[in-house]
């Protein structure tokens, strides 16, 4: 038993019993499509390890349900939100394979609570980032092709009231993801030159590059390799790796294209 602190409740708690309680209420959101209050009161504001072991118990429960793990995601590259958030450094979840969505097919937005689009590029993987220094040129050793993504985040904390605790034990705010058709090497490009356009019913709503991702998204990928090997849950051959937004959140909606 031990006392926490750091914006949580002033009580004698079980960190397991955390953990459940922070799990399950994320899960019921989920389940009955109606957001909940932030898990902060729970965890606190600070304590990332906690979050990350809430994300980890609410993983193996999909995947003792079936789910396949396909891919990683990085969230919070962009200085200005770590700034709003009060931290220093990006954060990451999962990818199920039943988020994935067939390009130019409806989004199923019926399993969605409060989505934003986001325009990224995602690297898929050729082979483990499992061992050596992950740094910038083994992880570009690692990367199969490139390919143009749509992520659609989505958080169960209602109205986004999240602080970085809320955001990873809620799997980084994931929800699904689009993968394009036009698969690139990078030897045909480099990802921090590349510049994107979010489109919403044929309007331009924000464009960014690829140097808005911490410089280069082969940082944010090599940054992710550290992490999730850390984590003891290292990115494997044939991921997906979405290496955060590169054009801002735009809301969503049933019938946006």
């Amino acid at each position: 038993m031990t006392t926490h602190d750091g914006g949580r409740a002033d009580v004698l708690v079980d960190r397991r019993e955390i953990v459940r309680v922070a799990g399950e209420r994320l899960a019921a959101a989920a389940a009955s499509g109606s957001p909940c209050a932030p898990v902060r009161d729970l965890l606190g504001n600070t304590d990332v390890a906690l979050a990350y072991e809430v994300q980890q118990a609410l993983t193996q429960h999909r995947r003792s349900g079936g789910a396949r793990i396909v891919g990683r995601k990085i969230g919070l590259t962009s200085p200005a939100v770590q700034r709003q958030l009060g931290v220093d450094r990006p954060d990451f979840g999962v990818l199920f394979d039943d988020m994935r969505c067939i390009s130019d097919e409806p989004v199923p937005s019926e399993r969605l609570l409060q989505p934003k689009a986001e325009a990224e590029i995602a690297f898929v993987l050729s082979a483990d980032l499992d061992a050596g220094t992950l740094d910038v040129d083994e992880v570009r050793g690692a990367v199969d092709y490139a390919i143009a993504a749509l992520e659609i985040v989505d958080s169960r904390i209602r109205g986004w009231d999240i602080t970085i605790t809320d955001t990873i034990a809620d799997n980084a705010s994931s929800g699904l993801f689009v993968l394009g058709a036009n698969r690139v090497r990078l030897a045909d490009f480099e990802p921090a030159e590349v510049s994107m356009a979010l489109t919403k019913d044929g309007t331009v709503v924000s464009r960014g590059n690829g140097r808005a991702c911490l410089g280069d998204p082969l940082h944010a990928l090599s940054w992710l390799a550290r992490t999730a090997r850390g984590l003891g849950s290292p990115c494997a051959r044939a991921m997906s790796c979405f290496p955060a937004r590169w054009a801002r959140w735009s809301p969503s909606s049933p019938a946006a294209r």
